[in-house]
């Protein structure tokens, strides 16, 4: 019997998204892309908060179960596919490469979530530039004490995949990147990996031609 390919409900310029198609990339899984607009609101639609009731992308659907979160599904997928690992052996860098990856999928990117920005109204590129301005003062930081090629030594890891969509974002809020010379380093370094490519917004199906 022959197991469904997983099913990614993801938006291509959702950072969270991102993320998780980086790994699905790396690892080679073959899976149906679901486009869900965030800017026409179809993740509160009725039919879509039956699947993730948080009304966020990205959402996950693996043997007839749903996975919400990026980090969680990330993590599932590092467990379930073990080629191509993302995580590291030792426990002390698997611990940070996971730092990482919180520092930024919570004290960053959610800040300067698309459902905060709408309740900030007219300063929401001011608030944007602060907190990932802020946040990567810190991890920049971080990094110093632990990167070799990409975030945590010489092997790509689930830290590089949170890193470079949240890069994206500091660019899009317009961030001064001369003033984080490692992530700027590693970010460089990762843009010439293929599943990185693969997993850029304007390769995703719902990217709007105008912007590919």
């Amino acid at each position: 019997m022959t197991t469904p390919k997983p099913i990614l409900y993801s938006y291509f310029r959702s950072s969270c998204s991102w993320r998780v198609r980086i790994v699905l990339a790396h690892k080679s899984i073959d899976y149906e892309y679901r486009p869900i607009h965030l800017l026409k609101k179809e993740q509160v639609s009725d039919e879509y908060t039956k699947v993730n009731p948080m009304g966020q992308v990205p959402a996950l659907i693996v043997e007839d179960k749903m996975l919400t979160q990026s980090i969680s599904i990330m993590e599932y997928l590092e467990e379930t596919y073990p080629q191509n690992p993302l995580l590291p052996k030792e426990p002390l860098l698997r611990a940070k490469v996971r730092e990482i990856c919180e520092v930024i999928g919570s004290g960053i990117q959610p800040l300067q979530n698309l459902s905060v920005l709408q309740k900030i109204g007219d300063e929401k590129m001011e608030w944007g530039h602060y907190y990932i301005n802020k946040g990567f003062f810190a991890l920049e930081q971080l990094l110093a004490g632990c990167a070799g090629k990409y975030s945590v030594g010489d092997q790509v890891t689930l830290a590089d995949c949170c890193l470079v969509p949240q890069v994206y974002n500091a660019n899009r809020f317009k961030v001064d990147m001369s003033q984080f010379p490692i992530i700027s380093r590693i970010h460089e370094a990762l843009n010439s990996v293929e599943a990185f490519k693969a997993a850029q917004p304007s390769n995703q199906p719902d990217c709007p031609e105008d912007l590919k």
